[in-house]
């Protein structure tokens, strides 16, 4: 493993101050070998630590450092030394093989990165991962690892995955239980696969790891338009939806009678699937799965009954918006739309569903829409003066949508001004308040 080359460092660090510059090389913290930045965060939270530099030159320097323990090194070292761990499955529900062909390089990356779980949120499947590197979580306590599950069953796992090492994920779950290392999981469902029977041997396996695998999630398989040449799949119904939301259930009352947690959860697209209405906000807990679609519609509407609450209906002129969305929320929306309505008289909000042409009109999520299709079905001539986009629908910490289409051009096609509003019902309400009253 090569040297890890610092790029970054802050000029009032710990570092700085003791004379390491840009191009040092960092060899080691405390003997031990610094191989990307978990060992940085971890091996550097010390209060006494020594550190080895190489400079340039060749000369090594050790330096002894006393210091706080929650005061950084002041350095930022370039990941790109060891780069992302790439996937080495070929799952048959991979979303990247079925991407159309054009867009930008990254979005075709698979990585299979357990660092990425920690420091991202990212679910790994642990096939790529070595004994060393599991030791290495432990001896770090870095938690909480997500894992994609799918299926306990060794068979099965190393046909879905597509990798005939992927069959050890009860002794993965176990290992990591035994050293109390907390874990997500989640189960991406494919009808003809992983569901039904299959489906109730995983949750009765994996209910036994709880608490150290504190939820799981469970979603429906995206399938595009692209799909030529990969397995054939098939994607949840009504009465596949109604069946899997009984067979969470029954799970449910198992570890509500046992442990007094629901642990395992389906995403909201099963209840709008199956015609079902979404759980209470107490269904959830603590909504652990949020980022995965669990309870994201709950949450909203309580989030927007809270900001209404005792609001006195009140306008200053009126204005029209549109709220931008994928075809699966448009009645939810609807019905947020007007309950903001009810409470400020001169907004005028309409939903606009977009349908998914660019992958694919089974995709019904927002946060799948292109500026492309937005722009193609809504017109420019209209009275719309704001439109609210979700901001899961640009790239995290952009405003670059999926095929590459800016808000600013977005803005420009429409002849409107295009807002980007965190997925919140609190969120929706303000940025209405704001243009329509001042806040």
């Amino acid at each position: 493993m090569n040297p890890y080359e610092i790029k970054e460092l802050s000029p009032t660090g710990v570092l700085a101050e003791m004379g390491v510059e840009q191009g040092d090389l960092l060899l080691s913290i405390n003997g031990r070998s610094v191989v990307d930045e978990l060992d940085i965060r971890f091996l550097g939270g010390e209060e006494e630590i020594l550190v080895e530099i190489q400079k340039p030159d060749g000369e090594i320097w050790e330096l002894e450092i006393e210091k706080e323990s929650d005061e950084p090194l002041g350095l930022h070292c370039d990941g790109g030394t060891l780069g992302i761990r790439r996937c080495r499955n070929n799952c048959v529900f991979c979303f990247i093989d079925q991407m159309p062909p054009g867009m930008r390089d990254t979005l075709y990356i698979k990585d299979d990165d357990e660092r990425l779980s920690f420091l991202q949120g990212n679910y790994v499947t642990l096939t790529n991962l070595s004994e060393a590197l599991k030791r290495r979580i432990v001896d770090y306590h870095i938690m909480p690892i997500n894992i994609s599950i799918h299926t306990t069953d060794p068979e099965l796992r190393c046909k879905m995955l597509g990798n005939r090492f992927a069959g050890s994920i009860l002794e993965d779950l176990a290992f990591f239980s035994e050293h109390h290392i907390q874990m997500n999981g989640q189960i991406v469902m494919c009808p003809g696969y992983n569901d039904g029977e299959a489906l109730k041997k995983t949750l009765e396996d994996v209910m036994a790891f709880y608490p150290w695998l504190q939820s799981l999630s469970v979603v429906p398989v995206g399938l595009s338009s692209y799909r030529e040449g990969l397995p054939a799949l098939y994607p949840v119904d009504a009465q596949k939806a109604a069946e899997t939301l009984d067979i969470i259930r029954e799970a449910q009352d198992k570890m509500l009678a046992q442990y007094g947690v629901r642990f395992v959860f389906p995403s909201d697209e099963f209840f709008l699937l199956a015609g079902q209405d979404l759980p209470g906000e107490d269904y959830y807990g603590d909504f652990s799965q949020l980022e995965n679609g669990v309870g994201m519609m709950t949450d909203f509407k309580a989030g927007l009954r809270d900001a209404l609450a005792g609001r006195t209906p009140k306008s200053k002129g009126s204005h029209r918006f549109g709220i931008i969305t994928g075809v699966l929320a448009k009645g939810f929306m609807e019905a947020c739309a007007g309950a903001i309505e009810k409470v400020y008289p001169g907004a005028d909000i309409g939903v606009l569903p977009i349908k998914n042409n660019h992958f694919g009109p089974s995709i019904t999520v927002s946060g799948l829409v292109t500026g492309g299709d937005i722009v193609a079905q809504i017109p420019k001539e209209n009275e719309i003066e704001t439109y609210f986009i979700p901001e899961n629908m640009v790239r995290y910490g952009t405003e670059d949508f999926l095929d590459d289409m800016t808000l600013g051009a977005l803005s420009q096609a429409l002849g409107a001004e295009v807002a980007i509003v965190p997925v919140r019902g609190d969120a929706l309400a303000e940025a209405v308040a704001q243009r329509l009253i001042g806040g």
